[in-house]
């Protein structure tokens, strides 16, 4: 049996980048079911001072990337790369750009339940395929119900300010060890890995993990 092997994962549910990464690191895990690889993920908020309400996508991404032309591009570019991971990303239904500060606190108590990566791919699916409002309550609970997790304890839990400050210290404690963007993978508490890595990498880097326990 491999000796297990921490991966700690920096992400925001409405990152793209991070959607695109998790599916590549997923089919390397899937492709060697004896990986080493315990994994747990943390927050980071692409936009920590976005409203609680979110706003409108349009808008935001028009003012993020300095007009309607170098959005289109940009946002062109990323759906190439989803498709060539052979991913569907609806942008099409995607309306509102939401503060995820509450599906951050979902994926923490999720973590709790040991069912953190199942809610991750399932913000990850809402958001991307079916254009849903991850900042919203009521789906952020549906999700929860989803993954196995109690809807109505996760309801009361968002209404409430349980774990805000936790989350917000946590973001804060990442871009001060550095971090500034998403996804990071940091592997067995040493090597930070940026980006949205390629399958055959996790790959490598897992068979030469293996090879040094051996």
């Amino acid at each position: 049996m491999n000796k297990a092997v921490k991966l700690d994962i920096l992400s925001d549910p409405i990152c793209p980048w991070c959607y695109i990464g998790k599916t590549q690191l997923d089919r390397a895990l899937e492709a060697r079911p004896d990986h080493p690889f315990v994994i747990e993920w943390h927050p980071f908020q692409l936009n920590p001072e976005m409203p609680r309400e979110g706003v409108d996508r349009r808008a935001y991404l028009e003012a993020k990337f300095g007009g309607k032309e170098k959005a289109i591009k940009v946002y062109s570019q990323i759906a190439q790369h989803a498709q060539d991971a052979g991913l569907e990303i609806n942008f099409e239904a995607m309306d509102r750009t939401p503060n995820t500060l509450d599906a951050h606190r979902l994926i923490h108590w999720a973590g709790i339940e040991g069912r953190q990566t199942a809610v991750v791919s399932a913000l990850f699916a809402a958001y991307f395929r079916e254009g849903r409002d991850i900042g919203d309550h009521d789906v952020l609970a549906d999700i929860a119900d989803s993954c196995g997790m109690d809807a109505s304890l996760v309801q009361r839990l968002l209404k409430s300010d349980s774990d805000e400050q936790e989350i917000r210290d946590r973001d804060v404690s990442a871009r001060e060890m550095g971090v500034s963007a998403v996804p990071t993978f940091i592997v067995a508490s040493q090597h930070a890995v940026p980006g949205a890595q390629p399958t055959e990498l996790w790959l490598k880097v897992m068979d030469e993990m293996v090879a040094q326990q051996v």
